[in-house]
């Protein structure tokens, strides 16, 4: 049935589009503004979605991805059958888990000292501690081979000044979950202080001399003032981390470690894994696979870290 229009419904849509062209040229200098990353994001993010059939086929360089044949489910069967990925998904999840609520402390930590300094000191202190976070992990690889080498290292100098025999440190998986704990807490700390930082900045400094009034210490004060009044920013910041949970940062278990294979055991993530499946094995199917199956982890992760946040703002208006 033809749809009936009318001089007055005519006149509501041509005011509709004079309304919407309006609203495009009003904003069409920020528009123009965005359109440089718009592109770049189109290109880097959208085109390469064609690599998705790639897990699905047996895949060879020599006859492209429209030439390979298809292979269903084989990639996965093979992957899962093996079984070599799961230690990877849990150093992953381990990993995350730690560096979420021991870099959380330790950033809310600092940035509370921050708070307590003065102007002068509080500047020379957080650029001291953003420093290593401008730092590539290359840079930061290097510098800590400087600390672990067994010849030349600084730890096993002070070691043999007390007797101790040289440690192997690239040889010995026990020692990394302390040791890539600390370089990510290093690195990324000055950085989530920051933020913190800025939080407490903004606190309106009557609470604070109420509370001297009724006699509460520095510490009292941190604990009944400051903390309760940033709880809502660390919960929101704790939550946007909960998104890359399955997503390991390559960088750091790739260089730091020299991609040690004695290491494997308890520093391979994810991340490694597919790389390592790629170069080593020249495996395109599986490794493809190994990528789509963290992709879906993160997407399950992501939506419900964003489910999370929906419901603590809906708490917080309330």
């Amino acid at each position: 049935m033809a749809k009936i229009t009318t001089p007055k419904t005519k006149k509501r849509f041509s005011k509709r589009v004079k309304t919407e062209l309006g609203e495009f040229k009003k904003n069409a200098p920020m528009t123009m503004l965005a359109l440089p990353a718009i592109i770049v994001i189109f290109i880097f993010n959208y085109l390469p979605l064609y690599g998705l059939v790639l897990p699905f086929q047996k895949y060879s360089p020599a006859l492209g991805v429209f030439k390979s044949p298809w292979c269903g489910l084989e990639n996965f069967k093979f992957l899962f059958k093996t079984g070599t990925i799961w230690p990877a998904v849990f150093n992953t999840i381990a990993y995350n888990l730690v560096f979420l609520f021991v870099g959380t402390a330790m950033a809310v930590m600092f940035a509370l000292l921050l708070y307590e300094m003065s102007n002068k000191a509080q500047k020379i202190y957080q650029t001291s501690l953003l420093i290593p976070y401008f730092l590539s992990w290359v840079a930061v690889s290097y510098i800590l081979n400087t600390l672990l080498d067994v010849d030349h290292g600084m730890l096993n100098k002070i070691l043999g000044l007390f007797g101790h025999e040289p440690i192997l440190w690239y040889n010995e998986p026990k020692y990394w979950p302390v040791l890539l704990t600390l370089t990510n807490i290093v690195k990324n700390v000055g950085y989530n202080a920051v933020i913190y930082l800025a939080a407490l900045t903004g606190l309106d400094s009557a609470y604070f001399e109420a509370a001297k009034i009724d006699g509460a210490s520095k510490l009292q004060q941190i604990w009944y003032v400051s903390l309760p009044m940033i709880k809502p920013i660390i919960i929101v910041m704790m939550i946007l981390s909960v998104g890359n949970m399955m997503r390991g940062d390559f960088g750091l278990f790739f260089n730091t470690t020299m991609n040690s294979p004695l290491l494997y055991k308890t520093t391979d993530v994810i991340d490694t894994y597919v790389f390592r499946l790629l170069i080593d094995s020249s495996d395109y199917g599986t490794s493809a696979a190994a990528g789509l199956f963290q992709s879906v982890l993160c997407f399950i992760t992501i939506w419900r870290a964003m489910e999370l946040l929906n419901i603590f703002s809906r708490i917080t208006t309330l």
